[in-house]
């Protein structure tokens, strides 16, 4: 498969509507499946697939309509770690399936919204260019929109794996603050927070430091221990 852009793949049965492979000789290290924001289609996520798959992670993209598939997708796939990452409304919708039991060894959730749907401007999406001509592309914006409900605060304590959320501190679709606070009920949680940054927090003027802090956290994860950290001098 041609690295530099998505194909459709089935595994199973089950449709990875955007899906990038580490590049050959990179040995396939683990597995992550990305549950797209509101209204948005796996081109949002071209620039975060090649980014995380040069690292060795199989990635596939799915709408946040098809939350269902992106876990079933992930718990068909070979290599751990299984990782499910969402932006947006798929922070919710990869919350949600964690508390429902979904097959998973972590999660990635950025730009949280308090409420089941986002209707942001792009303005307050993000500030950089590169992204705001993607999200200005008709290819990025899908008609199958869904409205997800937040889960429960005895919904979140109930999530047993570790869970890394990224979120812009100027976002004002969803406060920081405010994330923090409804995320805080995880058992397993660590934020990471983007200094000024919006609502798409993968995709930020901060998406390469981004990318690489989630790049940390997937090896920890997979390492199943801390192998890297920051110590004061």
């Amino acid at each position: 498969m041609n690295n530099a852009a998505p194909a459709p793949a089935d595994v199973a049965g089950i449709p990875a509507p955007g899906l990038w492979e580490p590049p050959a000789p990179v040995r396939v290290r683990g597995t992550v499946a990305v549950v797209a924001g509101a209204a948005e289609t796996p081109r949002v996520y071209e620039r975060f697939g090649r980014r995380i798959s040069a690292d060795g992670y199989v990635v596939g993209v799915f709408e946040a309509a098809d939350a269902a598939h992106a876990t079933a997708w992930l718990s068909e796939q070979e290599v751990a770690p299984r990782v499910l990452i969402g932006s947006d409304a798929g922070s919710l919708a990869v919350l949600a399936a964690l508390a429902a039991a979904a097959t998973a060894d972590g999660a990635v959730v950025a730009g949280t919204p308090l409420q089941g749907e986002s209707a942001a401007e792009p303005a307050a999406r993000t500030a950089c260019p590169v992204h705001l001509g993607v999200l200005g592309e008709g290819s990025a914006r899908s008609s199958r929109d869904v409205a997800i409900a937040p889960a429960t605060a005895a919904q979140l304590a109930s999530i047993e794996v570790p869970v890394l959320a990224v979120h812009g501190t100027a976002d004002s679709v969803s406060p920081f603050a405010d994330a923090v606070r409804y995320l805080g009920a995880l058992p397993h949680l660590q934020i990471v927070e983007t200094v000024g940054g919006l609502h798409d927090a993968l995709n930020d003027t901060s998406h390469r430091s981004v990318a690489a802090r989630i790049v940390l956290w997937l090896e920890d994860l997979r390492a199943g221990a801390v192998i890297t950290r920051e110590v004061a001098a």
